[in-house]
């Protein structure tokens, strides 16, 4: 059968639909773009927001009402969390998070016998991580490897937890085989993704934490690049920034979920930091690595967020010196404890992710000045504009160099500019 994916949300549901893609051509399937025809298309759904809810659900009702001869099929977090609704939108294969595996075998089943199918379990109760094949169909650049699911954190205005369930993590050995497999497969850069990579080793009971993971991954892959996905900050301590710099592959970009620079908004968001011990992550980061690009999310207009508290967090993210923010206004979550809030205004939350987003360019910026006339080894990707070639820097800054039939090589490049977005450099020999 012909079978077309469209993913929303995070690199973990990347992660997952490039398995199930991986697993259906294992099967003897076809994987076709999601615009042309096919005999079932599968929504992967994301319910981070109450925005990703509505773009789920739009997705999965368009493909119903275009493609009523196909069988349609959602799974992910919004038909985890919202089944009901799910079901209302007269899906043929109904999933969760969970048993991708057993979904690909229902999807093959509605195909064949045209009748629906529905597995939706819960998530509160999985005690098990679910083993996937990792990489990707594309061009061999850049692969996702899970290692962890689930959260145990409960933040005020988060639903994850509950569409997740807890923490599970992949054991070492298995991260590092299949680390190694990739290598094989023609992979440079290796990105360790999770829920919640931080609580990696929790559920195993071993003493074992994320630093020791990469310290695994990182010998059974020498000469591949490794990235962390987005961190807790309380992950990094003085040992943790020790032992990871001595790992030559490790790519000095550490993405630090912030949400508010104010200490009394934390304490309502449940976050489990305030804005000193996060202030001492990110000195570590600098103090062991050489200008690292530390990256970071932000809520603006939390519910109970005053004047006051938004001026702090401003003065606290200058005083971070981002290299990037990802900046989002708060937008309610039904079902979470935060949504029962006093919420401020819309247009008093999104005037206050404009002012953040124009303090995140000003540090942007400032971090990109401050590469030029450095030497890096770029991993290129794909061709750019201009005749030039565009690929990563190990701080995963966007590096365009003139060039051809570079991709998936790494290649030293000196920087001689950058437009305040991307940078541009000289390859070297």
């Amino acid at each position: 059968m012909k079978v077309a994916f469209y993913t929303l949300g995070c690199k973990v549901n990347q992660y997952e639909t490039q398995a199930m893609e991986q697993e259906l051509q294992a099967r003897g399937h076809e994987i076709v773009p999601f615009d042309g025809e096919a005999d079932a298309y599968v929504v992967n759904t994301c319910s981070v927001t109450a925005a990703s809810d509505q773009k789920s659900r739009q997705a999965a009702h368009r493909l119903r009402r275009e493609r009523p001869g196909a069988v349609v099929a959602v799974c992910g977090c919004w038909s985890q969390t919202h089944p009901a609704e799910a079901r209302s939108l007269e899906a043929d294969v109904l999933g969760g998070s969970g048993d991708r595996m057993g979904f690909l075998t229902l999807l093959e089943q509605a195909v064949r016998e045209r009748i629906p199918r529905e597995a939706i379990d819960h998530p509160l109760q999985r005690r098990h991580f679910e083993w996937l094949p990792a990489g990707g169909l594309e061009g061999r650049t850049r692969a996702l490897l899970k290692v962890e699911d689930g959260c145990a954190n409960f933040c005020s205005y988060c639903i994850i937890p509950h569409a997740r369930g807890p923490v599970r993590s992949l054991p070492m050995g298995e991260a590092a085989v299949l680390a190694a497999e990739l290598k094989a497969a023609g992979y440079r850069e290796i990105v360790l993704t999770g829920i919640e990579i931080s609580s990696w080793g929790r559920d195993l009971h071993e003493g074992l934490t994320l630093i020791d993971l990469l310290e695994s991954v990182s010998a059974a892959v020498p000469g591949v690049r490794l990235r962390l996905g987005s961190l807790e900050p309380r992950t990094i301590t003085e040992e943790f920034c020790q032992r990871a710099a001595l790992l030559p592959d490790l790519c000095p970009q550490f993405h630090l979920s912030l949400q508010s620079g104010c200490d009394e908004t934390l304490r309502r968001m449940r976050r489990k930091y305030d804005t000193a011990r996060y202030l001492q992550s990110v000195e570590l980061l600098n103090r062991h690595f050489h200008r690292p690009a530390v990256t970071t999310d932000l809520i603006t207009g939390f519910p109970g967020e005053t004047e006051e508290e938004f001026a702090q967090t401003l003065a606290f993210i200058r005083r971070c010196g981002f290299a990037r923010m990802h900046i989002f206004p708060y937008s309610a979550r039904p079902g979470t404890p935060a949504a029962d809030m006093e919420q401020l205004p819309k247009a008093v939350r999104a005037q206050r992710a404009l002012q953040a987003a124009t303090a995140a360019t000003d540090m942007r910026r400032a971090y990109l000045d401050g590469c030029v006339g450095e030497r890096y080894d770029v991993l290129f990707e794909q061709p750019g504009p201009d005749g030039r070639f565009l690929g990563h820097a190990p701080n995963y800054a966007e590096v365009l160099a003139e060039g051809s039939g570079l991709h998936n090589q790494i290649r030293p490049v000196r920087i001689t500019g950058t437009d305040g977005q991307s940078l541009w450099g000289e390859l070297e020999e």
